[in-house]
This record gives structure tokens, sequence and C-alpha cells, in this order.
């Protein structure tokens, strides 16, 4: 197993060296969900840019992703499918003019969405898409007024006590919304016959508790209500607008774009706007190519990859000083960021962070930032200027951590739990940025393993009691931003580890053992997407690349030598990076944008991770090394 393990560090190696680009990054396809694929199509046929050979190219794709059940799925385990997934497809391809009325494959989409109630019963960000293309009742839609913008950030509630992520969608769609828009042409189609909407629209006693702190705040706002009302209206406009990235997107996603270029057209904009049209060439350039065509990426992740990338290559062998460091160093220097953002208000720092997409330029994260600064660690050491970006990357990240004591994704003490009551669907996970498992146990590897802290820091102890009581009963720890308590369990012990926490600990002990008796019985793990919906763990039928490497790592993190569980772990991964494993262990979903509504195929993770979990068996019981 020994030269196999080399034999594949090797290809690995080779494999990531030869796609690196020109500038030093990496370019790998963030596969999402057919939303993006599906709006897209939409967006360009609805302002008539005349780009029918990329539409042409995006309905090819739609057509090979539907089941043949007639859906379209967000993972291959969902049962029957997804109806909002199929909404959007549906109403993409029919937009699209490039598929008849009869078409066989349309009518069991349609059949499916009727059997499914109808598309009343779909996603709230669906069914905003329907409603600013004339499909649906905008009365059925966020029953809060615009004047909420208005409410200052001292109000027991206001439009800053949401997530930054949050902030991005609800400006635009409060805008839409306030304005009743709908922009329908000769071109639209009709599917109001696929809804049956309510005639009421019931609210949870927390929804009325929360629209009630939101009215209450709204009567001590001391202006007349129409002057209140044109207020609010700019307020949104200059919101968006001061977000616009040097590409045209607006936070560089494709989501927040989308929304916004029809918020700017609700407020007469002009299609031929050039912030429209430098918008809709921003999007256009969030393409990728997959195995079953063109996909549009809701948020290209390049500095991300890079960064993890570049660390992996570093921990296998690669010379720091040789061209593919360097250049992805060099790379990975000229992305930190320099401006403040929204995030300053709480953290009162100076800038310093990271982004995920390449164009992100004063919107920056905390897992982006300690992956950045883990891959120039090495170089910091030997260059004075890494180092001093490298000390002012740290010191952000140190002063992003919550109260708690864990870690948010984007910006610190976003956690008024009464706004995951927002009335749209998946606030409880959106509205809000609080601490996660993940996030907490990754910047604790960073702060241990490369800034080379221990609990004798505060953050860090603090950090850890916080990761203890987030432990569950049956030693796993729920992770956000991957599927799911494999990730969150991962990330809790490789941090406590670099932390200093010996692996003995209890809790520690606790993990491994829920680990263990997780393992699949061809060696690997596998967990399905269905555990972030249903907050437990729900094994997959087969095991994938990404979940194994976690699982390995964090025990071979726990065990001085190989036990059979790593050691059938390591049989099971070599094997399915030979090909040998389900079609699905590369492919299957295991980044998480949105719980339950958006999930990630990261094309970097069937090698990086790989890589990064063969390199440290190789190095602490074949070579003995530690470090």
């Amino acid at each position: 197993m020994k030269k196999k393990i080399e034999e594949r560090i090797r290809k690995l190696v080779s494999d990531l060296q030869e796609r690196q680009d020109k500038e030093g990054s990496w370019h790998f396809c963030f596969e999402n969900s057919v939303l993006t694929d599906a709006y897209m199509i939409i967006l360009l046929c609805s302002l008539e840019t005349g780009d029918e050979e990329l539409v042409g190219r995006l309905v090819g794709r739609l057509w090979k992703l539907q089941t043949r059940e007639g859906t379209w799925k967000l993972f291959e385990d969902e049962e029957e499918g997804n109806l909002s997934s199929t909404v959007e497809a549906c109403f993409a391809l029919t937009y699209s003019g490039l598929v008849e009325e009869g078409d066989k494959r349309l009518i069991k989409a349609k059949q499916f969405i009727e059997k499914k109630g109808g598309f009343h019963k779909a996603h709230s960000m669906t069914k905003f898409m329907l409603a600013i293309h004339g499909q649906y009742e905008w009365k059925h839609l966020l029953p809060v007024p615009i004047e909420l913008l208005l409410l200052p950030k001292s109000s027991p509630l206001s439009f800053w006590d949401f997530s930054s992520y949050g902030r991005g969608h609800i400006a635009p769609l409060m805008l839409l919304k306030d304005r009743g828009y709908s922009f329908k042409s000769p071109r639209t189609p009709d599917i109001q016959h696929l809804s049956r909407a309510p005639e009421e629209i019931g609210y949870s006693s927390r929804e009325i508790a929360l629209l009630k702190k939101i009215n209450e705040g709204l009567q001590s706002l001391p202006d007349i209500p129409a002057h209140l009302h044109q207020q609010a209206q700019q307020f949104a406009l200059h919101y968006m607008l001061q977000r616009i990235e040097s590409d045209g997107t607006y936070l560089s996603y494709f989501t927040t774009t989308f929304y916004m270029i029809y918020a700017l057209l609700s407020l007469g904009y002009e299609k031929s706007d050039p912030i429209i049209v430098k918008a809709v060439d921003g999007v256009k350039k969030m393409a990728c190519e997959t195995k079953k065509g063109t996909h549009i990426q809701n948020s290209p992740s390049t500095v991300w990859d890079t960064a993890l990338i570049s660390h992996s290559l570093q921990e296998a062998g690669v010379d720091v000083g040789g061209g593919t460091v360097r250049e992805s160093v060099d790379f990975i220097m000229k992305k930190q960021q320099f401006k403040y953002g929204d995030w300053a208000v709480e953290s009162g720092v100076t800038p310093g962070g990271w982004g995920f997409s390449i164009s992100n330029s004063f919107h920056p994260d905390v897992d982006d930032t300690t992956a950045a600064l883990r891959a120039v660690t090495y170089s910091a050491a030997k260059k004075p200027f890494v180092r001093e970006a490298w000390e002012r990357g740290t010191e952000w990240v140190l002063a992003m951590q919550n109260r708690d004591g864990g870690w948010p994704a984007f910006e610190k003490n976003k956690t008024k739990d009464i706004l995951t009551s927002f009335p749209l669907d998946g606030a409880e996970a959106a509205a809000i940025d609080p601490s996660t498992p993940d996030l907490t146990g990754r910047t604790l590897e960073f702060l241990g393993g490369s800034a080379g802290l221990t609990q004798e820091h505060p953050g860090v102890e603090k950090a850890v009691r916080w990761l203890n009581r987030m432990q569950n009963e049956d030693g796993s720890w729920y992770g956000r931003w991957g599927v799911c308590y494999i990730y969150g369990t991962w990330s809790a012990i490789t941090g406590m580890r670099a932390a200093g926490v010996p692996s003995t600990d209890r809790s520690l002990q606790r993990a491994k053992s829920w680990l263990e008796d997780i393992q699949q019985r061809d060696g690997g793990w596998g967990e399905s997407c269905y555990s972030d919906q249903k907050k437990t763990y729900i094994p997959l039928p087969f095991s994938t690349v990404s979940q194994t490497a976690w699982a390995l790592e964090a025990l071979i993190h726990l065990e001085d030598k190989p036990t059979p569980a790593i050691d059938l772990g390591i049989t099971a991964l070599l094997g399915m990076l030979d090909g040998a494993g389900d079609a699905l262990s590369c492919t299957y979903p295991t980044g998480i944008g949105l719980p339950g509504q958006f999930y990630v195929h990261y094309h970097s993770y069937q090698s990086l991770w790989p890589l990064l979990t063969l390199s440290l068996y190789q190095k602490k019981y074949v070579e003995g090394r530690t470090s």
C-alpha cells in the first residue's frame, strides 16, 4: 500500500500542476443546482440579449439533467425530484423558445409540478422569480414594508442585523415587492395554470412576533410616510450600487446580480443601461464546462480552490520556492482585501481578509481567509512582505470571533435568532451568521497548526470550550458549509488537535468512535445531503472521495499508528481514485450553500482532499514525521 500511496500522491501533484493557469491560480468548476442555469436562460431571453448560442447550450444541459420521471433534483438520492428545481427548469425551457409545448419531457415535468400541489409550494426564491415574470401574485410574498431598511442599527431589529448574504438578497427583493414589478413580453411563457395559490397565507407565532417587532420599530421613525417610502427605495438602490464589483456583478453572486438587474428595471433603468449590460456580462463570465455541458456558477471558487490546492501541494512536499507554489502564493497575495466592507461595523479591525471568488474585493469571509493564510504560511517565514500580509490576515481572523467563542462566515455577532423567522424560505440558515462547528474547527486548525497558538490564547481557549458545548450526543458535530456531520466532525477534530487538545480527550474519543461506527462496508465514508435537512446523519449507499478523505484525516490526527479502520479507508480511497468506486463517488455534492436548497459539487475536491490526506498518512506513518 505504501507504494500505491506514493504513486497516487505523485499523480495528484502532477495533475494539479498541469492544471495551474498562467496567473498561478486554479479554475475548477463550482457546480451547483440547476437554478443558475435556468435563471440565466430566463434573464437572457427576457432582456433579449441575443445570446441564443449560450441559451442553447444551457438548454441542452438542463435536458441532460432531467430524470426519467421528468423531474430535476438537488442531489442524486433525492426522492422523486425537487419541486423548485423542476419549476425553474420547466419555466426556463419554455421561455427559451427552443422547446415545443407538446414535448413529452416537458409534459412529464408539468405533471410532477401539479402532483406536488403546484408551484405555490416551491421555494420563496423560485416564487420571486415567477412573480417578476407575472406568474405569481406579489401579495403572497414577503409581507414586510420596505421601510424596514431605514430602521437604525440601534433599533431592536434592523436591516443591519441580517447576515451579509441575507442583506444582499433582501435589498433587491424588497424593492421588487414594493414596486409590484412584473416584466412580461410576448416571449414570456404562461405557466400560471401550474399553481393553486392559497386564499390566505398563515404565519407562525414566531413570524408574527417578528413582524410585530418590525412594525413597532417603524412607528418610531420621525418622518411622514411618503418621505420614508421614497427614502427606503433610494436606500435599497444605493445599497446595491455601492456593492457592485469590478466585473459588474453584485457581491460576486449570480443570484444577487439576477435580482438586482430586475430591481433596477423596476426603478426605470433601461435594458441598455451600462450597469445592467455589465452585470449581464459579468454573470455570463461565470460559465464553466461540465461533462453534461455549460453551467453557470453562482460564485466561481477560484480563490478558495487556489488556496486549498496550494496548501495541499505544499503538504505533499512540493518546493515552496518552486514555480507552482511561488506563482500560487503570488496570486493569493494579490487577492488580499484592503477595502472596508460591512464586516468592519462589528469587528473594528483593519482589512486583511480574502473572499471566495476572483472578483470579490470587499466581501471577505473567515474560511477563505484561513485557507489563504495556510497557503502562504511557509512563504511568510522567508519573505517580509508576505509575513506582513499574513499577520494582517491573522489579526483580521482573530477579530472576527463571535461573542460565544465560535467563528461565523462573513460578519461577527449577526446572531439575533428571531430573524430566522423572517418570512422567506431558508431564513433559518441565511438570515443570520452564527458560529458553526465547521468554521470554528477550521479556524482553530489554522491558528494552532499554522499560527502556533495554543489554549493559552484566550480566543483559542474560548473556541475549544464552544466546540465542546456544540458536540452532539453521538459524538459528531454539525457542518454548515459541507455535507454534513462528517464535515463538521472532521473540522472539529482537526481544529482541536491543532489547538493542543490531546487525542485522549473524551470529546475526541467520542468523535473517533462515531466516525468508526459510520464507516461503510467498502471502507469509505458517504453521507447524504438529507443529513443537512433532517439534522441527523443519513448515510449514502456508496462512499465519496471527499468525505472519505475528511474522515481519514480526522482519524489520522487521533492515532499514533494506522488502525484497521484507517488502512481500510485508505484502500477504499485509493480504489475510488482509480475508478473502482461508485460512479457518483467523485461527483456527489459535498458542499452546502443553502441547506435544503443549494448544494455544491466542487470539482477540485476529488483531488485536493485526497492529496492532503494521503500526504498526512505518508508523513506520519511511513516517514515518521509529525509536521
